[in-house]
Order: C-alpha cells, then structure tokens, then sequence
C-alpha cells in the first residue's frame, strides 16, 4: 500500500479549549501534515471555504455551532472530506451517532498521539483513494431529463441501468458493483439505499483498499475493550453501525484471504462476534459491494474464494466506461461547466461542437472523474465564453489523433501466386488485428486489462494476441 505524503495535505482542527487545538496541532505537524485551526464549527465553517481540506478533527459539544452541526456541513457542501469527531468517554453514544450520520470516525479524550496519527492517517488515505477511483459520476441533481438519481445520463446503458435500480432498490439483496475506476460505483450504491426502504437508516462506508490488513476485522466488526494494545475502550464496527442500514464495502476485492472467510460467515448468518469479545451480535445490514477488479479472475489466481463472490453477485451491476456511453458526453461537460463556473468564479457558456467532438473521440481512461478534471482545468485557463477545440489540453487532443481513422485499413490486393481468397483474407485479418490491438495498447498506455476492455474481449483473448502477434516482445 502506498504511503501517504502527510506534507501534502492539510487538517483543519476544531475545538473550543485552545490547549486541545495546540497538542492537536503540534500532533499533526509533528506527522508533517498542515494544519489550519478553529475555535468552533462556525469558524470552520469559513476556514472551508477559504481552503481545501483533506480531513477534519472536530469537538462535538461546541458553542455557537456545534460538531454535529458542523458535520451535517460539510456532507452537504464537502462530502468528499471525511470528519473525525472527538468525543470523551461518557460521550461515546454521541460519537456513533455522528458515525452513523456520515463522520469518518471518533477519538476519545483523553487521546494518544498513536490514535490521532491513525485516525487521520486511514482519514486522508481513504481521500486518497476516493479522488482517484470513486468520485466519478456527476453529483448534482437531475434537471431537464439529464437523468435520474443524481446520475447524469441518457445513454441506452444508463437507462437500463435506471432500471435495474427502480427493480432492486426496496429489495433487501446483496448487490455486486463492478466497473472501472472512475464510473461512479458510490453514486449507484447510495442511489439503491436512499430510494429503498432503509432510506433514512445508517449509509456506512469503507473502503478496504484503504484499510491495512490487521485493522480490517476490527473496522468491520469492532472491539472490545483490552482487544490490544491501545484498546482502551469497546468500540462498534461497521456491521453494527450499519444496522437497519446499509453498509458498502467498495474496493471489495483488496481483502485478505482471512478476512473473506469471517466475512462470507457474517453474510450468512448475519452475526458476528467484536474483537476479543465473546457476545454474539446479530443485526439487520443491507451489503452492497463494489469493485474494478475482475473477481472471476481473482478466484481462479486462488486470491479471492468462490463461494464469498456468489454470495456476493446476487444481483450484479456493471457500469460502463465513459468511452462507452459518449452521447452522454455533452450533458456531463455542462454539468461540469455550471459547477466549475461557479467554485471558481467564472462565466463560460459551453463547449463549442468542435470541442465536444475532440471529447467524444477521446477514450477516457480515468472515465468520469478525468473528464470532471480536464473540465475544470480547461475553465481555468480558458479567456472566451466558450471552450473551443483550442483550448482544450494539447495532450488529450493529441490523443484523440485528430480527424484520422482509429485504426488504417489496408489496402486490398488481388491474390498473387498460389495464394487463394482464404490466404489474403486471413493475413489481412491478422494485419487488422494487430492494428487495432497496438492502438488499443497506445491508448490505455499499455494496460492489458483496459486495452481488453476497448476492444471488448476477454483479458485472456488479449494476452493470447498479444502472444501471437509479438506484441509483448516489442514492449
């Protein structure tokens, strides 16, 4: 697991004991993380504006506007932010409550340095991982028939996909995401809890790439006190707040062998024990799970359990990649557009049909969340009232190759010598193939796996090409 570069991120700590603020402060820098600090929710409230922040440590009984409050805040307008709440002992109650309304997690006073680095270290890793492989679909609500549960789309695969969402949204079946980083596996996952009948009840999310292996079982199911080391409290997992609810694990397919074996027997019998704790505890959990691995592959390499994926793949949703679903292009980049005009102050109209052209034909690797980024890079830099072609990024229209045709079709010649129809069309073939394989390569910068995808075959098929055209020894 990659570290985290602390020097790159910056909290925002909230509380009104000015001696709270400055250990937590010295804590954090001691980390190397930045740190910007508040006497209550109010005066975060504006700190959040004026900065970006990669998590916040807030008190929860504060005057003037409180920690509960201030967390309804910034899932409203930061939801992408995750919020650590502190909480004393006989206050611990409260804590869950805000779990189970969206904070990321709780400390107790007194705390450790040990808890703090965690707690934040897991919050700003989790960001991490969210901004480069959740955060893909659009966010804002659906207007003019653009599409419908907050996700945009009026493509023949996001209807069906709309489908499958009124279909199962009440029904209390384990749901299995798949897709590409990018495509917006969280935007379907709350869509089925919050138009279902737990709408309402705990929304609980973890993200197991961000989790290290020996924290896992704890965080999913808690523990109790003197568990180890540093347990110096009984805490809930996520099983139990998500009780009544709906927990998401995304990323599902980073969990250890270990844990998928205490995880499929928690799915079946819907009870579990808490770390160093002896009590049965059953609840009521709505498990939808998500992933942009391929878990068929994954079993047959022995690094995920057969059984865990059909209990698992009740009901399996796949979402497409953006290069996919390209008439639906023109609606995300204005919703885009309206977004960024508005968190950075400007005034462009659109994007010009020769702009919306080059967008279309660009296969969008990153999917949702590049074409957010390159939205927002472009309202940056670009001075006219509309983004024509010219001011989009030279590397992606360098990509896009222009008017030319993806792949050049060979020229076709009679068959000389002993050579019959069957001969020249079956070397024409493989010449045709290799081209579209080497473009596919080039495109997706040399990922097998996506290059598969582009061409809608199976990571095996283009492997076996690959192989017989020579394709991994010219690199």
């Amino acid at each position: 697991m990659a570290e985290v570069d602390n020097g790159a991120h910056t909290i925002l700590v909230v509380d009104d004991e000015i001696n709270i603020r400055r250990v937590l402060s010295a804590m954090l820098r001691r980390e190397g993380y930045h740190v910007r600090a508040a006497s209550d929710g109010a005066e975060a409230m504006t700190e959040l504006k004026l900065s970006a922040f990669s998590a916040v440590v807030t008190d929860l009984k504060m005057p003037r506007v409180d920690g509960r409050q201030l967390l309804a805040h910034v899932m409203e307008h930061y939801p992408d932010t995750p919020v650590i709440v502190i909480t004393a002992h006989g206050t611990i109650g409260g804590a869950v409550d805000a779990l189970k309304q969206g904070a990321f997690d709780y400390i107790t006073k007194p705390f450790e340095a040990e808890a703090i680095h965690a707690a934040v270290e897991k919050a700003v890793r989790t960001r991490t991982l969210n901004a480069a492989t959740v955060h893909g679909g659009p966010t804002a609500v659906e207007a003019g028939g653009l599409g419908r549960f907050g996700i945009i789309g009026r493509s023949r695969q996001m209807k069906e996909l709309f489908g499958v969402i009124d279909r199962v949204a009440s029904q209390p079946s384990t749901v299995l995401i798949t897709g590409e980083s990018g495509t917006g596996k969280e935007l379907v996952a709350k869509a089925l809890h919050h138009h279902g009948q737990r709408a309402g009840k705990p929304f609980i999310r973890i993200n197991c790439a961000a989790i290290p292996n020996n924290l896992m079982e704890s965080e999913l199911f808690g523990f109790e006190r003197g568990a180890f080391t540093g347990a110096d409290h009984s805490k809930p997992g996520r099983f139990e707040l998500a009780d009544d609810g709906t927990l998401f694990l995304d990323e599902i397919g980073e969990i250890s062998s270990e844990m998928q074996v205490k995880l499929l027997r928690a799915l079946q019998e819907g009870e579990f024990e808490r770390v160093g704790g002896l009590k049965t505890i059953s609840v009521s959990v709505r498990l939808i799970a998500a992933t942009n691995r391929n878990l068929q592959e994954a079993i047959e390499d022995g690094e995920f359990r057969e059984d865990l994926y059909y209990r698992l793949n009740v009901v399996p949703i796949r979402l497409p990649p953006l290069r996919e679903r390209t008439e639906d292009i023109p609606a995300l980049v204005q919703h885009f557009v309206t977004k960024y005009n508005l968190r950075l102050s400007r005034a462009v109209e659109g994007v010009s049909e020769e702009g919306l052209e080059v967008l279309q034909r660009y296969s969008w690797p990153g999917n949702i969340r590049e074409l957010e980024n390159v939205i927002e890079r472009t309202l940056l830099f670009c001075d006219s009232a509309v983004v024509g072609e010219d001011d989009l990024p030279p590397d992606l229209k360098e990509a896009c190759g222009g008017d030319s045709p993806p792949v050049p079709i060979p020229a076709i010649h009679l068959p000389a010598g002993d050579a019959g129809l069957k001969d020249v069309v079956k070397q024409t073939m493989s010449q045709i193939e290799r081209q579209y394989i080497t473009r596919a390569l080039e495109e997706t910068t040399g990922n097998v796996t996506q290059a598969a995808r582009l061409l809608k075959i199976s990571r095996k098929s283009m492997q076996n090409k690959m192989k017989e055209f020579g394709l991994r020894e010219d690199g």
